[in-house]
């Protein structure tokens, strides 16, 4: 039997914190206000970014939630990768955290000898829900006033974004009112979002349209692949490491370059060589679990119905299932 082992990181990043001031529709970690506002703590951030560089990647991006909650918390983590010899590729912000020009340039200048070379600043109508366009664009201004260097992502929503009082919050209705009834579909073209997290709530109305059975009989094959995908890993403040793009799993950093087995990782083990139908069988049999729609649109979103049953049916035969705030957030 082929064994299961993440013995080589190629890219990634570090989650700091799950708390967030938005909960965007297209979060694939199920980000919110509602999470516990726990920020990464200095040792596990360094035990995390030496697992890092120890499995050959060199360079990490800082996500959330979003960091700059916790300033001076990320100035810290910022020290401690330079320490350990992992650089920072770019810090992810919302913006939601700006207030005026000045206060920004203050907060980002303390920032900067710490190790924040580049802010990933998030450009979307998701974002755009629930924080004005203009704390964006006061970020990018205050950013580049004191030499930190800006990756927006995207900018081809600037000129959607522009439309708007930017000054205000807008509704996804708004955009759809605007640019037409399809604008939710026109977005999967133009932005890369992996439908996981709330996302599937999000685009399920639009593409969902197959039973269980269908999304059973169309992946045979076990989710090996997808498990051991390690071109955009992440590693939580919690020391999980989260397989592939599979929010709501979790492998402990400490297993990481060994083999995991059965008994430790039963349901990762299940998926891995049995895949979706796997894990379909094991919650049928064990805690009674039935579909509860016949729109599903891919394997990911039935597993994640299964796996949320799982929690809220107390599985606790392992710690695979992590963190159980995941699967309360995802509306």
């Amino acid at each position: 039997m082929v064994e299961f082992v993440i013995n080589k990181l190629r890219s990634g990043g570090l989650i700091t914190n799950y708390f967030c001031t938005s909960s965007c529709k297209h979060c694939l970690y199920n980000c919110s206000p509602h999470w516990e506002r726990r920020y990464i703590d200095p040792d596990t951030a360094e035990k995390n970014l030496k697992t890092i560089r120890a499995l050959g990647c060199r360079s990490v991006h800082i996500g959330g939630g979003e960091p700059l909650l916790r300033p001076d918390k990320l100035g810290t983590v910022l020290e401690i990768a330079a320490g350990v010899g992992v650089s920072v590729e770019y810090v992810e912000t919302n913006s939601s955290w700006f207030r005026d020009i000045e206060s920004a340039k203050a907060l980002l200048s303390r920032l900067r000898p710490k190790g924040l070379r580049t802010l990933l600043v998030s450009i979307s109508p998701f974002h755009n829900e629930q924080i004005p366009f203009s704390k964006v664009q006061g970020v990018i201004e205050a950013a580049g006033q004191v030499g930190v260097g800006i990756f927006p992502w995207i900018t081809d929503f600037v000129s959607d974004l522009s439309q708007l009082d930017p000054a205000k919050t807008h509704c996804l209705d708004e955009y759809r009112q605007l640019f037409g009834d399809n604008y939710l579909m026109q977005i999967l073209q133009r932005y890369w979002i992996h439908l996981g997290g709330r996302a599937l709530e999000t685009f399920r109305p639009l593409l969902g349209e197959k039973t269980s059975q269908q999304i059973i009989a169309e992946n045979p094959a076990g989710c090996a692949a997808e498990l051991t995908d390690t071109s955009h890993f992440h590693i939580d403040l919690f020391g999980n490491y989260i397989p592939g793009l599979c929010s709501g799993l979790a492998i402990s950093k400490d297993a990481l370059g060994t083999p995991l087995s059965t008994e430790r990782y039963p349901i990762l083990m299940d998926l891995y060589h049995n895949g979706i139908r796997g894990l379909f069988e094991f919650a049928e049999k064990n805690y009674a679990f039935s579909p509860q729609r016949i729109d599903y649109i891919n394997k990911c979103d039935l597993c994640t119905e299964i796996r949320t049953h799982l929690v809220i049916n107390d599985y606790n035969q392992s710690n695979e299932l992590k963190p159980a705030e995941f699967y309360m957030n995802l509306a």
